[in-house]
């Protein structure tokens, strides 16, 4: 089955980091600040976590990249997203089987299946009319269809297409009004195709919503999957732009997006340490390490979780921590205000304890560090 499948791909990365650390469970456990019996089952493909917290503390204490941290993002939100889709019965899977009828040809890889299901959905076969649906078999109780004689038939198909023609030119002249909403230019999400543009999705309508992002400064690829790293970017600008972070690119999202009045345009890499080590004076290192860690020196890293939850800006800020210290996500997107914001947690202990995954990365590297060292000065030749 399709959950089954994404699950094992999802268990299948966790595992190739777990072994690649070559540490077990309950060590990796303490450090990522979950059990080591909830890892092992989380690796076995038996269980997938509901909050993604812990994932990203599991792969950070394992030494995952960049790029494997969007990779895990990824796998692990569409086995989230599976283990939430209803099973299909066993009555419904041998109907399907007895009666089948012609699928829709394939348009890019397979995704969540929607919550909200479109008006190209088809529907179930007992609600359909009789008659419906060209190509299903005939099974027994199915009504009897009747065939026109094919010249009678097509004698009525030339006289229903002169009808429609004509009634659509006298349309067309009666009353065209005009769509103020859609732009006169580039505005492929208005068109019927596309709807509500969501996570898991693949087409041309995720492709200009990536190329409108990029042009207000998100700098993502253009690739038409919709993705962790396009969501990361969909919430910063709906964030940026006042309106709900709903991570969905519904009306009130594409008319900004084409307004193109919003700005995501932020600080660079360099700037972000080098203001860091600016205010974090007592341990500088150690704060551009725990914020790189956290965001990779991104202003507009944005963490989601299932439980509705999110870590914001540079250090990550989680939403319980922004409410605490007076922000919002949208003051959290300042690195200025971050950074400070940041300072301000650190000197309540003296010590980065709100970042423990990173704290207990830093420490492992750290204690690796030590004991290559160690390891160099017992080997080296005396002389």
């Amino acid at each position: 089955m399709a959950a089954s499948s994404q699950t094992e791909k999802f268990a299948a990365c966790l595992r190739k980091l777990k072994d690649r650390s070559g540490r077990g469970y309950d060590r990796l456990g303490r450090e990522a600040g979950v059990s080591g019996s909830s890892l092992h089952r989380y690796c076995s493909g038996l269980s997938v976590p509901t909050d993604y917290r812990v994932v990203h503390s599991f792969a950070k204490v394992c030494g995952a990249s960049a790029e494997e941290l969007r990779e895990l993002h990824q796998l692990w939100a569409l086995a989230d997203t599976d283990r939430n889709t209803p099973a299909v019965t066993t009555a419904t899977a041998t109907a399907t089987e007895e009666d089948p009828a012609p699928a829709p040809a394939p348009d890019g890889p397979a995704a969540p299946a929607p919550t909200d299901p479109g008006p190209e959905d088809a529907a179930p076969p007992e609600t359909a009319p009789a008659g419906a649906g060209a190509g299903a078999g005939a099974g027994a109780g199915e009504p009897r269809r009747i065939r026109m004689p094919e010249r009678l038939s097509s004698r009525f198909a030339v006289l229903a297409t002169a009808v429609v023609a004509v009634t659509g030119l006298v349309a067309g002249f009666v009353w065209m009004p005009a769509d103020d909403s859609a732009p006169a230019d580039d505005g492929l999400l208005y068109s019927s195709a596309c709807g509500t543009v969501s996570m898991g999705q693949h087409d041309e309508c995720v492709r200009e919503v990536q190329k409108l992002l990029a042009r207000a400064g998100g700098g993502l690829a253009v690739d038409g999957d919709f993705g962790p790293e396009t969501l990361r970017r969909l919430t910063a600008f709906q964030v940026l732009a006042g309106m709900p972070a709903s991570s969905v690119v519904d009306g009130p999202t594409k008319k900004a997006l084409y307004a193109h009045e919003v700005s995501m345009e932020t600080w660079s890499q360099d700037r972000v340490a080098k203001r860091i080590r600016e205010v974090f004076t007592e341990d500088p290192r150690t704060a551009v390490a725990v914020a790189r860690c956290a965001s990779f020196l991104d202003p507009l890293w944005v963490l989601p979780n299932t439980n509705g939850s999110r870590n914001w800006g540079v250090f990550q800020i989680s939403d319980v921590r922004l409410r605490e210290l007076g922000g919002t996500p949208r003051r959290a997107f300042d690195p200025e205000w971050n950074i400070r914001a940041a300072h301000r947690l650190w000197s309540a202990r003296h010590d980065f304890h709100d970042w423990p995954s990173c704290e207990a990365a830093l420490k492992d590297a750290k204690d690796a560090k030590g004991t290559k060292d160690a390891k160099g000065a017992k080997d080296a030749p005396k002389g």
